[in-house]
């Protein structure tokens, strides 16, 4: 697939995992089935009611498509035919069960909030814009955005170096919050794609950089803190290992951050300095890196490539390990398409003893995966080859039953009701 011209230099970071899975293998396009899910304007007025927005990339200019539906099982395709067209790469977020969807992509600047209706439709409201804090366009990821109450919101941008408070209530432009020292020269910033760590008054960010003109991972570690009383934030950084852009809350209350599938594929394929891949413990009470504790990521697959740690249930996390018998590792191989493979398995790590357990149930999938929250169970992505399409599966009870496909990446996905 070629992407369009018009994604800029500005806009690598957003654009990067959309390229490593056009190189990626191994999945299969989903096979349309029906019924389809339920179209806007005929559901259920007191059932859950999703919004996915998915992204089809094409050699022209990319679209966007905002669904809404009901139903999130029996594998059944989502109809774009009478879905919100919105342009280029758009992402969508929003408080959980709220009626309101914010809607943002790299065209621009600006969000534009969308109201869930009493009759299941959603009707465009006001706009707010970043462009007065100097930032041009909104990418990357969804977790960018997050919302400490209805009333107050933050959008952490990494090419400006700072995160920018809004009222999504009243789509006004409230403050920033500069962050000195994110920028690294030569390296892309680049921001969690999971969820982050939230604890009472604080938003904590884990943050990754990669060299912009070469093959590999900046050794550096780094979490932003946000205190949401204060609307001020802290970086810290740790010199130990690189692109730990995932971080989950401990059961002793710590924040366990750990180097992403990118870096670990980096490693695996360069090797040489390349920072291996890492876990370190974060204190988020004295927001400090605990110097004392450090542990190879590969040491919980016997030495295999392991990358990206994932909430898991009671105390435990996810981890992924790439499985060479699904993709060999072959000479001269781009680390990106290491990491967007279907190969990457399933363990369970406990946190207390940080023994890690294969997970045999749920199906290799694509090393960049997102979950998404669905009133009572978590969805992980599988996306298809050639970024022509994207399988949610059930991560919950450990199953990896198939519940939904799109066409395009779907990058948002947000429980309006």
């Amino acid at each position: 697939m070629k992407l369009s011209s018009l994604l800029s230099t500005s806009r690598v970071a957003f654009t990067t995992l959309a390229l490593a899975l056009t190189a990626g293998c191994g999945v299969s396009d989903p096979e349309p089935t029906t019924p389809e899910p339920t179209t806007p304007g005929d559901t259920d007025s007191t059932g859950p009611l999703y919004a996915i927005i998915t992204q089809l990339l094409t050699a022209d200019t990319p679209q966007s498509y905002i669904v809404l539906t009901n139903k999130l099982d029996g594998n059944a395709t989502l109809a774009l035919d009478k879905a919100i067209e919105v342009p280029s790469r758009s992402l969508g977020m929003g408080i959980p069960k709220s009626g309101a969807l914010y809607v943002a992509g790299d065209e621009d600047a600006t969000v534009t909030r969308y109201n869930l209706t009493a009759k299941g439709t959603l009707e465009k409201g006001d706009t707010v814009s970043f462009a007065g804090k100097g930032v041009a366009s909104i990418g990357e990821y969804q977790t960018q955005f997050q919302f400490a109450s209805p009333t107050k919101a933050y959008y952490f941008d990494g090419r400006t170096s700072q995160v920018i408070v809004w009222n999504p209530t009243e789509m006004t432009v409230t403050g920033s919050i500069s962050l000195p020292g994110l920028a690294i020269t030569g390296a892309i910033t680049t921001f969690a794609s999971s969820p982050v760590v939230t604890r009472e008054n604080q938003i904590i960010m884990p943050v990754g950089w990669r060299p912009s003109s070469v093959v590999g991972i900046t050794k550096q570690a780094g979490v932003v803190v946000v205190d949401t009383r204060t609307d001020t934030a802290t970086l810290v950084t740790d010199d130990r290992c690189g692109y730990v852009r995932d971080g989950v809350l401990g059961p002793d209350g710590q924040v366990y951050l750990a180097t992403e599938v990118y870096g670990a594929a980096v490693h695996r394929v360069t090797g040489g300095d390349t920072p291996e891949p890492c876990l370190l413990k974060f204190d988020p009470s004295s927001l400090t890196f605990d110097p004392d504790f450090y542990k190879e990521l590969n040491s919980f697959a016997n030495g295999g490539t392991v990358g990206t740690i994932l909430p898991g249930p009671q105390g435990t996390a996810y981890v992924r390990v790439l499985d060479e018998q699904t993709y060999p590792i072959q000479a001269g191989v781009h680390p990106r398409q290491v990491a967007s493979a279907a190969a990457w398995k399933w363990s369970q790590l406990k946190l207390d003893t940080f023994t890690a357990t294969p997970i045999e149930t749920l199906p290799v999938s694509t090393g960049s995966t997102f979950l998404y929250q669905a009133q009572d169970q978590i969805l992980f992505t599988q996306f298809a080859a050639g970024s022509s399409g994207t399988t949610l599966h059930q991560l919950t009870g450990e199953t990896g039953k198939p519940q939904v496909n799109s066409q395009g990446l779907i990058f948002s996905f947000v429980q309006l009701r």
